[in-house]
């Protein structure tokens, strides 16, 4: 398990280590750190010139470490400065001396020579504004620069402009190629615009040892045991009924969809409930998929597992009630979520189901979009992007639900504070559709068997594995479909996940 820590969090650590091991570095450890991850990229591209970036932080301090390690190995280093020093640690100040006594080339601006390598230390874990000036002026160089090839970036923590807590990227903020990131993992480096800016993640624990915390990385080790088994001696009773209710008039693609990601993952029979008064006699490409009226599936207490909303429109509102008086595990998902702040009825009959439950008996996975969750918590959906684990915490405690914040590094929680943050998926998910293949993927997890905790993980990291193994096999980003994607889910949900994304999207960890 990766643990997340935030930046509070962090400094806690830095300060207890500093009590208990007074004459060890966290710094030097850190420069070292970086200038052998370096070595290793310089190693591979015969030595190109390297700009390091070094601010007037503890950031900048790592820098100088990098640097002066960097020269001492024989390569062309040029450092960058900006500001005023104001760290005081003996390692950065010894690394300066030394780097600058040995006739090291220090600059004001970006130089007028090829650069192969940048490193970047203008900004660290402490920056709360966006840069300016000849901060923001130099940012923007090396964007220049990386995206016409002319250069590889590593940052150092935490790409300078990136608030490592929430994912906001500020204007301007360094893009990089490779961040390596210090004693632990950072949330805004996995969810909203950190996967953008971050790229390739590696962790140096420097030698800290972790305590327990609430957040962590949802990788393949964390999901890979929750897989369901299936017994040779088994018959389809045993893996549940999945009920889909949803499809009001011209909106039936949405459940036919979450009914068709259920099928594919295993369940004993799927039974798909539409509002349309047309609605088809079966599922043509999908005869095993039984269709009936939504209203009375919704009542039906032979069902297992239950997602409702997709593409419901607000023909569903009296079936939402009813499938509330079922005692059965369920996904609420689009127009269910938004009926849940439309109607006070619906709200309060929400509250009662759920009044006292504890984790392993959560009946509900809520799969809101930034919007939904907006609307959920009566807020903006900025106001959620720009707090995206406090949302998702929020909403699990508001409605003592499971919930599934969909995005950029999908966050899973739940009421007790514990959350993960999902590390698989791309841009070609970002379709119609998409969603509600994921409703119907997690209704189906829950009536073969898993909590809703479990099914909500697995679920969201198979969907998302889906999405990268697609892309991988050319069909993504551009055109990438929902339906592609179902059957990328059972491909992958039968083989235990193939691991081919890992090596984009798992970080390295290190503790040397």
């Amino acid at each position: 398990m990766t643990a997340l820590f935030n930046v509070s969090h962090i400094r806690q650590l830095e300060d207890t280590f500093a009590v208990s091991q007074p004459n060890v570095s966290l710094m030097q450890r850190a420069g070292d750190a970086v200038a052998r991850l370096a070595e290793q990229w310089l190693k591979q591209h015969s030595s190109p010139a390297v700009l390091v970036l070094a601010g007037p932080g503890n950031n900048g301090g790592d820098a100088w470490v990098a640097a002066e390690a960097l020269r001492k190995a024989g390569f062309r280093v040029t450092v960058l400065t900006l500001g005023e020093p104001v760290w005081t640690n003996p390692a950065a100040k010894k690394a300066q001396a030394s780097f600058t006594s040995h006739q090291g080339q220090v600059v004001k601006a970006w130089p007028k020579v090829e650069i192969g390598l940048v490193i970047d230390g203008l900004f660290g874990l402490g920056l709360s504004k966006s840069p300016s000036g000849a901060f923001a002026d130099v940012i923007r160089q090396c964007n220049d620069e990386r995206a016409v090839g002319r250069c590889f970036v590593i940052a150092i923590d935490v790409p300078s402009g990136l608030d490592a807590d929430i994912g906001v990227a500020f204007e301007p903020a360094i893009e990089a190629d490779q961040t390596i990131t210090f004693i632990a993992a950072k949330p805004g480096l996995y969810t909203a615009d950190g996967p953008d800016y971050a790229g390739q993640i590696m962790v140096e624990a420097l030698g800290i040892t972790l305590p327990q915390t609430s957040g962590s990385l949802l990788t393949r080790d964390a999901v890979v045991t929750l897989i369901p088994q299936r017994r040779r001696n088994s018959h389809k009773g045993r893996y549940g009924n999945v009920a889909i209710i949803g499809g009001a008039e011209g909106m039936t693609g949405a459940a036919v969809l979450a009914a068709r990601a259920a099928l594919h993952m295993g369940p004993g029979k799927v039974y798909l409930g539409l509002f349309d008064k047309n609605r088809p006699p079966f599922d043509l490409l999908h005869p095993e998929v039984m269709v009936r009226d939504a209203r009375a599936l919704a009542k039906d207490e032979s069902m297992s597992a239950v997602a409702i909303g997709m593409g419901m429109g607000e023909a569903g509102v009296a079936s939402l009630l009813a499938v509330l008086s079922l005692n059965k595990p369920m996904v609420i998902d689009a127009d269910a979520l938004n009926a849940i702040t439309a109607n006070p009825s619906i709200r309060a009959a929400f509250k009662a189901k759920t009044a006292g439950n504890d984790r392993p008996s959560l009946p509900f996975i809520f799969t809101p979009h930034p919007g939904e969750a907006a609307v959920l918590l009566g807020r903006s959906s900025q106001e959620v992007q720009s707090s995206r684990i406090n949302a998702a915490i929020d909403i699990a405690q508001q409605f003592n639900c499971v919930v599934i914040l969909k995005g950029a590094g999908s966050i899973v929680a739940q009421p007790n504070g514990e959350y993960v943050i999902n590390t698989t998926g791309n841009p070609g998910l970002a379709s119609g559709g998409t969603g509600d293949a994921l409703a119907g993927m997690l209704a189906a997890l829950l009536a073969i068997g898993l909590s809703t905790w479990d099914a909500a993980r697995l679920g969201v990291f198979l969907h998302g594995a889906a999405g990268d193994a697609a892309l991988h096999h050319g069909m993504g980003p551009h055109g990438l479909t929902a339906s592609e994607i179902i059957f990328e889910a059972r491909t992958l949900l039968n083989s235990g996940l193939n691991d081919h994304h890992d090596d984009h999207h798992d970080d390295h960890q290190n503790d040397k």
